[in-house]
């Protein structure tokens, strides 16, 4: 859910699926139901916290953000395939080259990260640093660890933030995979 338009069409539905089964509820009060589904006391606290910053109906905020994708600079197509979907399990989204015998550009991407990797000398240094934040890092590092990756054997590292599992590229950038302590 980005804005509070799609919380109200949350209700719209709920309202329309509880309707057919014979159950009337005014809007209000389904945007009531939805605000516990997210677990918030009224419409009122849920409507701040996804930003809505107009109360009028079709109001869209000026700009909105979406999720940075880092730019990686790799320098061999076959050793970035082999540690990036082959050891980390992303999938190649989409790939482009300027003509025959020219550097790669390409997306990867697993769940909610996508990477950016290229080949172009004035894309990105290499030695970058990044932070990926997720849940279930252990079943994550478990399923590292099963590869069984000569080049990698990351560990799992519990730190004031949480627990940090740290990886390396052949190309020397580094992705720190972080699960938060809760609270």
């Amino acid at each position: 859910m980005r804005t509070h338009l799609d919380a109200k069409a949350m209700a719209k539905s709920l309202r329309e699926a509880l309707r057919e089964t014979g159950v009337d509820l005014t809007h209000s009060a389904a945007l009531e139901l939805v605000a516990r589904q997210f677990d918030q006391p009224d419409w009122n606290v849920l409507s701040a916290k996804i930003g809505a910053t107009d109360a009028r109906e079709g109001a869209s905020p000026a700009f909105a953000f979406e999720p940075p994708v880092p730019i990686v600079r790799i320098f061999d197509e076959a050793k970035a395939r082999e540690f990036y979907c082959g050891f980390l399990g992303f999938s190649v989204d989409w790939e482009h080259r300027f003509g025959e015998n020219f550097p790669l550009y390409c997306q990867v991407s697993r769940e909610n990260v996508r990477l950016h990797l290229s080949e172009h000398a004035g894309d990105a240094s290499p030695g970058g640093n990044m932070v990926v934040f997720m849940t279930g890092i252990a079943a994550f590092h478990a399923e590292l660890k099963a590869k069984d990756y000569r080049y990698m054997k990351p560990g799992i590292e519990n730190l004031d933030w949480g627990a940090q599992m740290s990886v390396t590229d052949p190309f020397s950038n580094r992705i720190r995979f972080i699960e938060r302590k809760p609270g």
